[in-house]
């Protein structure tokens, strides 16, 4: 087992399968030794958004929970790259991260909402988690989700 693996143990997270895409489009793309994983949203084992997660962030969905919808978001793009690349100590860095954060007019907090996918993955990866990161406010994302999450990551 992995370090990786010991740690996502230690966390208590099992990958999820990964999703399809919805629309057209892949996954993921790897070129040379970098990794882009396509946005993820907040799926859970059965592959739905659960309702906690939809909505508004400041209107229908708190702040505090749509923290935990993009560390679950996080999670997601990891079961990507491990699909990827089929061994998560395989990554080198996490570069960026891009959240979209679906918020209420007037909203403008999303910086704490980010970083539930943040701090994942910095807890799983440590120092090769730490990255650069976009946080925007947007109208709207599929399934009526409260965030999504995408990522560079470089692999060896």
């Amino acid at each position: 087992m992995s370090a990786i693996d010991t740690k996502l143990a230690e966390l208590g997270i099992t990958l999820p399968t990964p999703s399809a895409p919805v629309a057209n489009y892949v996954s993921f793309v790897q070129s040379g030794t970098q990794l882009v994983i396509s946005g993820q949203l907040p799926l859970g084992a059965d592959g739905t958004v659960d309702a906690r997660f939809k909505g508004k962030v400041g209107g229908d969905v708190t702040p505090e929970v749509a923290a935990e919808a993009a560390r679950l978001a996080a999670i997601n793009v990891l079961a990507q790259a491990q699909a990827a690349v089929g061994d998560l100590s395989r990554i080198v860095r996490i570069v960026r991260l891009g959240g979209f954060i679906n918020v209420a007019p007037g909203f403008t907090a999303v910086a704490p909402v980010m970083n539930g996918a943040s701090d994942l993955v910095v807890a799983v990866l440590g120092d090769a988690g730490r990255h650069a990161r976009s946080t925007v406010g947007v109208a709207e994302l599929p399934l009526g989700a409260a965030v999504e999450v995408e990522a560079l990551i470089e692999v060896a």
